[in-house]
């Protein structure tokens, strides 16, 4: 059974909404692009972090482990993305859902 965050997450994907939380108890401002489990099982998110605490610039990608955010919310707002993707992902290896695959391409 999913995690309560990776529910919450996974909402986000598929409706386009930003996620405001805390990851490594940092304040995140972030949109999730890909949710799935990483090599080792656990559930993981690919996210474009646009706004709030980084310990590097902003904005990035940002690959959280579910295990370590709280505090989440959805709200609407501005879908934000990186630009190009010139190397393949490795954050997520067994996809659940990618937004644009799944919620898109429907489009």
């Amino acid at each position: 059974m999913p995690s309560t965050a990776y529910t919450l997450f996974r909402k986000a994907v598929l409706t386009e909404q930003q996620v405001v939380c805390v990851y490594d108890s940092r304040p995140r401002q972030l949109c999730p692009h890909i949710i799935g489990h990483n090599k080792s099982g656990e559930e993981v998110v690919l996210a474009w972090q646009f706004a709030g605490e980084s310990s590097g610039r902003l904005p990035q990608w940002r690959c959280m482990r579910l295990a370590h955010v709280s505090g989440i919310s959805l709200r609407k707002g501005r879908w934000h993305e990186g630009g190009s993707h010139r190397t393949e992902q490795t954050c997520v290896s067994a996809i659940d859902l990618d937004i644009n695959v799944h919620v898109r391409k429907r489009r």
